[in-house]
């Protein structure tokens, strides 16, 4: 598969097997997983993680774990140590499991859960946000007063790796997405150390319409084409 989509612009975008992709991923990771719900998430990567056992202690930066994704399946078998996002009372055992002292939970309300990860990528260390003033949110945290209003600051969110999934890659590496599958996926490649795209297609070069390209080859490392599981 690697030498039949030989990059023919010469970027440094790898095409993989899946078991070469999650070779790449360190021990203890900290992933940022796309996904809203079961929505665009990448489950041809997880299960690649999951088949991987020697994966263990990860911190997941995901929206939620959702009984339906590998995600779940991870969760399941004890190797998930700690899970950033905002919803996961989707799934009562997570919340079991936190209560218990089995998992450890770092909630953050969505648009600062967006936010974080879109100026992780860009590079910015931390915000200020009124979204969490006054709530349990924001116990610990430094707060300041602007224009008469509280705001919290909270700091961004940078993985080790990004596993997203999208519609369709270009043999550049360039992406589009599809509908509300985009959902979180084009901010968490930027905010990765390596990001991992999942995909149905590799196309030629200019298939892609340009206007459609959502992101660019220069924030993705490694594209997998997704094969049924």
């Amino acid at each position: 598969m690697h030498s039949e989509l030989e990059n023919p612009i010469k970027t440094n975008v790898q095409f993989l097997s899946v078991d070469e992709a999650i070779k790449q991923i360190p021990k203890s990771a900290t992933m940022l997983v796309g996904g809203f719900g079961a929505t665009g998430v990448p489950e041809y990567l997880l299960q690649g993680v999951i088949d991987r056992r020697e994966l263990q202690d990860l911190t997941i930066i995901s929206n939620n774990i959702t009984k339906e994704t590998n995600l779940n399946v991870l969760f399941q078998q004890d190797r998930i140590k700690k899970a950033i996002g905002s919803y996961f009372t989707t799934n009562k055992e997570v919340v079991q499991a936190y209560r218990e002292g089995r998992i450890e939970i770092e909630l953050l309300p969505q648009g600062t859960f967006s936010e974080a990860i879109r100026l992780g990528g860009s590079g910015v260390p931390a915000f200020y946000t009124p979204t969490a003033a006054g709530t349990e949110l924001a116990i610990g945290k430094e707060t300041r007063t602007f224009k008469g209003r509280e705001y919290v600051l909270e700091q961004t969110l940078f993985a080790d790796v990004a596993l997203i999934k999208a519609y369709k890659a270009d043999k550049a590496g360039n992406l589009i997405y599809r509908k509300s599958a985009r959902n979180f996926n084009p901010i968490m490649a930027m905010a990765a150390d390596l990001t991992i795209v999942e995909v149905g297609e590799i196309v030629e070069i200019g298939e892609l319409d340009p206007e459609s390209i959502v992101t660019p080859f220069a924030f993705v490392d490694i594209v997998v084409k997704r094969e049924e599981l």
